[in-house]
């Protein structure tokens, strides 16, 4: 009796240890990423080959899968990580400003986790007497991807530096909406009213290949400074569920940063097969990569300019007093101003 006790004991036993071996410690879980199409979602491309992600979160002790979901415009990646549909995304700084005021106090206020990219913008003139801003004529056009694009933002700034306060306005009656494409082509033609151009890589190094076309300022001339140009925002409601999740994303922007700076080729070579192109090659991409080295990572930069002028401007209602009240953790030390 006592052996056929001791027996079944031991096939209890035995039971459950496969169980417990069949069993993960903890269930993998499925993280959704919004991207878009450009240079500067560079970062992201190399996270998704290379498996950053998972990498930074097995880490941390996290099991996790990334799933990167491509949209063709601002708008439906951010109506996706307002419905849940994606968990992050990156976001223009003046978007991400407007979606952390949108919903403050609710589990869909939009905060910051990690910087991407301090791509920085370029307004460049084939127009050899334009030194400044003050040289445009009103009859020059100045095109921009659209009226609501960070580039908007700078050259508002800019204005109320090159002619004074309450002249932010000044030049906006000039603006027209361009695909990047488009603008490239009509300032290298040279036969249109568009005379300049507030590019972006790799549309500026296509553009100041040409010796007619110089720069008339940068995004740092208008900001004051480096500024970002993508950063990664998720809501409360994913940070609250997921709070380890915003210091993974961070540190695997800064792995992805470090392979840029490294190893140009290999991040263009990743560039080109996540996003081909007819007109970049290789050494294209790997020749402004090396020049835009430093600009990846997850400090963000700029915040706190862009947030004082969009309450200037009566965009925010209550700009946030410090940067630092829409980060998390991650970045709550990066060098922003």
């Amino acid at each position: 009796m006592w052996c056929l006790a001791r027996t079944k004991a031991r096939g209890a036993v035995l039971a459950l240890a496969m169980a417990a071996a069949a069993t993960p410690a903890f269930a993998q879980q499925e993280i959704k990423i919004g991207i878009g199409f450009g240079l500067a979602f560079l970062p992201t491309y190399l996270c998704d080959e290379l498996k950053l992600v998972e990498k930074h979160a097995k880490a941390a002790g996290l099991d996790v899968k990334t799933t990167y979901n491509r949209f063709s415009g601002s708008g439906p990646m951010q109506d996706a990580i307002l419905s849940g549909s994606v968990d992050m995304g990156p976001y223009g700084v003046s978007a991400l400003l407007i979606a952390w005021e949108k919903a403050k106090g609710t589990p869909q206020q939009m905060f910051a986790i990690s910087g991407v990219t301090t791509l920085p913008l370029v307004l460049v003139t084939n127009q050899p007497e334009v030194k400044t801003l003050k040289d445009l004529k009103p009859t020059d056009r100045i095109s921009m991807p659209s009226l609501v694009s960070p580039q908007m933002y700078l050259i508002q700034m800019a204005s109320e530096k090159a002619f004074g306060d309450g002249q932010r306005d000044k030049l906006r009656s000039q603006v027209v909406a361009l695909p990047h494409p488009e603008s490239l082509n009509a300032l290298l033609s040279g036969s249109t009213e568009v005379t300049a151009y507030f590019s972006s890589a790799p549309f500026t190094q296509a553009a100041l290949k040409s010796p007619k076309i110089h720069t008339i300022l940068t995004s740092s001339d208008a900001i004051g400074g480096k500024a970002s140009f993508l950063i990664m925002g998720a809501t409360k409601r994913f940070i609250d569920a997921q709070p380890k999740m915003p210091d993974v994303i961070a540190k695997a922007m800064d792995e992805a940063a470090q392979i840029i700076k490294t190893d140009p080729r290999k991040a263009a070579e990743i560039y080109l097969k996540a996003e081909p192109s007819k007109t970049l090659d290789v050494p294209a991409v790997e020749a402004i990569l090396k020049d835009l080295k430093d600009d990846f990572g997850s400090p963000v930069y700029g915040v706190q300019a862009y947030a004082d002028f969009m309450g200037k401007l009566g965009q925010l209602k209550n700009p946030p007093k410090s940067w630092k009240e829409i980060v998390t953790p991650s970045i709550a030390n990066s060098p922003s101003t």
